[in-house]
Formats: C-alpha cells, sequence, structure tokens
C-alpha cells in the first residue's frame, strides 16, 4: 500500500492547516506527519485513518491506485469491512471464520483458503477479484502470494525443489511452468494449482454461458469431488482426460 504523501500536504494546505494543526487533529506527531507527507514513512491503516477524518476526505482515496496491486490481501479486506461498516467481529462471524482467524488474516500473518475468501467476499457483497486483486498473469499471482506469505524467492524455491531462477522466471513471465512444478509451489504455498492458472473473469464468463442445468450440476458433492480431482491431475492425467472427452463427443 502506498499512501500519496504529497496529497496530504496539498490537502493540508488546501484547508489553512499547518503541520502542527492536522498533527494536532489527527493525534499523532508533527515529525511523524511530515515523514509520512515526504514518503519517508509508511502509516498504518488506523494512523491513515486519523489524518483522512481530519482532512474530511475519503481514506482510500490518500491511497495510490496504481500501486493497488501492491497493496496486500489482507489490507484489502480490512478496508472493505471497514468501508461497509462492519467490525472484525461481525465479519467474522458472518463468514463463519474466528474473530482470531480475520484477524490474523488481515494482519498478514494467514493466507486463507479460497472458500475462505469466498465466504468473506460473500458477506462484503464484492467480487472475489477485488480481494484478490486486478487478475493478472500467472507470474503475478505466484508473486502476490509469495510475498504475502513472507517467502522470498530463494526460501519458496528451497522448500519447492526448485531453483530460484526458475521462480524469478516465472514471476516474470519468461516461463511457462509445467503442472507438475505448480504442484511443488502451490503444496509449499498451501494454494491449489487451478488458482494461479484460472482466470476469475474468465470463469464467469464461462459460467454465465451454461444453461441452468449444468450450472446446477456443478454444485453437486459428486461433482466437486470430479473438479477437485482434476485440480491435482498430473500434466500427462490432464491431457488424458481431454482426448477421452474429445473421443466420446465425436463417437457420439
Amino acid at each position: 500500500m502506498r499512501v500519496m504523501g504529497t496529497r496530504i500536504r496539498e490537502l493540508r494546505e488546501e484547508r489553512g492547516y499547518s503541520l502542527h494543526d492536522l498533527a494536532k487533529k489527527a493525534s499523532i506527531s508533527v515529525s511523524y506527519l511530515s515523514e509520512i507527507e515526504r514518503g519517508a514513512k509508511k502509516p498504518s491503516l488506523k494512523t491513515l485513518d486519523k489524518i483522512a477524518k481530519a482532512l474530511n476526505y475519503p481514506r482510500e482515496q490518500l491511497i495510490d491506485a496504481g500501486q493497488e496491486r501492491g497493496m496486500g490481501l489482507g489490507e484489502r479486506i480490512r478496508l472493505l469491512r471497514e468501508e461497509k461498516g462492519k467490525s472484525l467481529t461481525a465479519l467474522a462471524e458472518e463468514a463463519g471464520i474466528s474473530p482470531s482467524y480475520l484477524s490474523e488474516i488481515e494482519r498478514g500473518n494467514v493466507y486463507p483458503a479460497v472458500d475462505t475468501l469466498k465466504k468473506i467476499t460473500a458477506v462484503l457483497q464484492v467480487p472475489l477479484s477485488t480481494i484478490l486483486g486486478t487478475p493478472g498473469s500467472l507470474g503475478q499471482k505466484l508473486r502476490q502470494a509469495r510475498e504475502e506469505q513472507g517467502f522470498t524467492q530463494a526460501e519458496l524455491a528451497r522448500a519447492a525443489g526448485v531453483s530460484a531462477g526458475l521462480i524469478g522466471q516465472i514471476e516474470q513471465g519468461k516461463v511457462q511452468p509445467s503442472l507438475k512444478t505448480l504442484e511443488k509451489i502451490g503444496e509449499v504455498l498451501n494454494i491449489s494449482p487451478c488458482y494461479f492458472i484460472a482466470d476469475d473473469a474468465g470463469v464467469d464468463e464461462i459460467l454465465n454461458q451454461m444453461c441452468p442445468a449444468v450450472r446446477r450440476l456443478l454444485t453437486e458433492p459428486q461433482v466437486q469431488a470430479v473438479l477437485r480431482l482434476v485440480c491435482n491431475c498430473t500434466e500427462e492425467e490432464l491431457r488424458f482426460i481431454l482426448n477421452f472427452i474429445q473421443l466420446y463427443k465425436r463417437s457420439h
């Protein structure tokens, strides 16, 4: 998350506040406010909220939209929760998780399962892509997941049994990894390989094109069990399944 210190200074000056005036209104020190304006310090969401209220200006507009992708998943959840006027406990209860677990997510100490994120987004009434950030390439998703769990490229590579150079090349979009490599990386990050290769917008489009009967079929436990198995297939197994489906359709 990048706070626009220059924008804070501009707003302060527009309102005729000195550094001392705004610092007093926001209950922070003058030196700390000065460092925020110069970009030398990154304030917490709580401090940013105080500054925004003192300026009578939307807090989200003090965050550089161009750096949105750099905002942690937990920070995005917290911002959305507060925008919806929900306490941490209220959101946790409605999403069916514990307040302590939600707190860990918001602080970036835990990367939740996709199912948990879906529960949170359902309560907040926002698309899953809003929490995960702008849908991007496989490399962007990998980098986001790695950084949010506190891994360096070298640490992730060592845990997954691959080279640090390969992780770097994947994140830069220079290499398309095999499904087996994604399985190793996903196991370390506790994320399904499907997360890396699925395009949220593309999936939504596919679902919208399905007839109601097929959409209902996808909700059946047996079908979902098959889909989970497919997510864990090797590249060879997945190609076999696709070839079998194509053969079956041609013969009928």
